[in-house]
């Protein structure tokens, strides 16, 4: 509740009579009024209506107070993605963008294998690619494992070096 003071609660709650806040004007119904409207009606009557004006008034606080409880300021949401959602044209652009940078990515890479022997370029794929190990891939083609172990140190020296130049 942010000012208990001013709420309609509060205004209902102090009061002898019921309070009913609206826009420009504040009126307040006592005792004297209702019986004056209502003459088949007595103080009970009107003591039991207070008390439920008050209760209904209450239920509304709480109502209000848990849904404040609920908001969170705007201002503290900005940084976050949380707070927008991308339009369908910034999705599209970003969308062509990484499909442009996968393209620029293959490029480089088939430029870097290029470079290397077969022998190079297949090692070097079965290791990467499919985590074979040196000893793996010397079983695999029948070669010393130093020989592929080589190999492979030549084949990452040559991608490096194309890596570097781009």
């Amino acid at each position: 509740m942010k000012n208990y003071r001013d709420s309609d609660y509060a205004a209902n709650k102090k009061a002898k009579g019921i309070v009913y806040r609206f826009a420009n004007q504040t009126i307040e119904i006592t005792l004297e009024d209702y019986l004056r409207e209502n003459p088949d009606k007595n103080e009970a009557d009107f003591t039991e209506l207070k008390s439920l004006s008050d209760e209904i008034y209450l239920k509304q606080v709480r109502a209000e107070n848990a849904q404040t409880k609920k908001n969170v300021s705007i201002h503290s949401l900005e940084a976050t993605t949380l707070c927008c959602v991308a339009s369908p044209e910034d999705a599209l652009i970003e969308a062509e963008e990484q499909a442009e940078n996968q393209r620029q990515r293959r490029k480089i890479a088939a430029k870097a294998l290029s470079t290397l022997t077969e022998a190079q370029r297949r090692r070097y794929l079965l290791s990467t690619v499919q985590g074979l190990s040196t000893w793996q891939i010397a079983a695999m083609e029948g070669a010393n494992q130093k020989s592929v172990y080589e190999s492979l140190k030549a084949a990452e020296k040559k991608i490096k070096k194309v890596l570097a130049n781009d």
